[in-house]
């Protein structure tokens, strides 16, 4: 296991006990990171209440609400960073929403407002948090996104979300290339299928699941911990020379051309 003792972390994107933010968060705090956790706050604290919950054994430091559509909240969200840790070493983005229109049948269905509002959630939150954490960052900083294969090729009902994170990834390439003078490194994680929150709002997501289970080189699908795994790594020293990579974590399911059946 990775020691990170020392290092402070803000993670945005836990939801529930599936989340691959979730899974990344515990990784993270058996490597000794501490931790910052947000939550979407809304008028009843459901999320709040959910994510305290949950995320209550692995102690963090700060607990704190964050709607990404919301500059304010962002330049709060930061502010409070800046008072109680003073620099952050890691952050980590596993935010995504597109409509269910987005999400399902013809692509072009998706209405002019909904794409907006998918891009803004998905594409360009990355962008405002690493604008208002870049005097924040210590100089071996690194920022970890999530992304998914459907950025870079036709899955089936991913649809807008393929549109989310194709630019996400580009994002990455960017932010690398500007926060790199300043020794931050931005790295994505392209996962496998997992069944989440977000995902199961996916058409057949559960054949997706199936699919990797029956093509990729390792024969099954991959957990929110081998996630976590990688993000930790690539939050380390050992990676201290990558940076505007997007690295594959889908038992070699992105490798494969073709079945052995056809």
């Amino acid at each position: 296991m990775l020691h990170l003792q020392g290092k402070k972390a803000l993670i945005l994107g836990i939801a529930n006990e599936y989340s691959i933010a979730w899974g990344i968060a515990q990784q993270l705090h058996q490597a000794g990171v501490s931790l910052g956790v947000t939550y979407l706050p809304d008028a009843k604290d459901r999320f709040k209440q959910k994510v305290a919950q949950l995320t209550e054994p692995l102690h963090p430091e700060l607990f704190l609400p964050c709607d990404v559509q919301n500059d304010a909240q962002i330049t709060e969200l930061f502010q409070t960073v800046a008072q109680q840790w003073g620099t952050l070493d890691i952050l980590v983005h596993c935010l995504a929403f597109v409509p269910k229109e987005g999400l399902e049948g013809d692509f072009s269905q998706i209405s002019r407002a909904g794409f907006t509002q998918a891009l803004d959630v998905s594409t360009y939150s990355l962008v405002a948090l690493c604008r208002a954490a870049k005097p924040l960052f210590s100089s071996t900083a690194s920022v970890i996104t999530l992304s998914y294969l459907g950025g870079v090729r036709v899955v089936p009902n991913y649809n807008t979300a393929g549109i989310t994170k194709a630019g996400l990834e580009m994002c990455v390439r960017y932010l690398a290339y500007e926060l790199g003078a300043q020794g931050v490194r931005v790295n994505g994680i392209s996962a496998g299928p997992i069944k989440t929150l977000a995902s199961s709002a996916v058409g057949g997501i559960r054949d997706m699941i199936q699919q990797v289970r029956q093509v990729a080189p390792l024969r099954r699908s991959v957990t929110q911990g081998e996630v976590g795994n990688a993000a930790a790594f690539l939050c380390s020293d050992l990676a201290s020379g990558i940076t505007g990579q997007i690295l594959y974590v889908d038992a070699g399911y992105e490798i494969m051309g073709m079945t052995a059946g056809g």
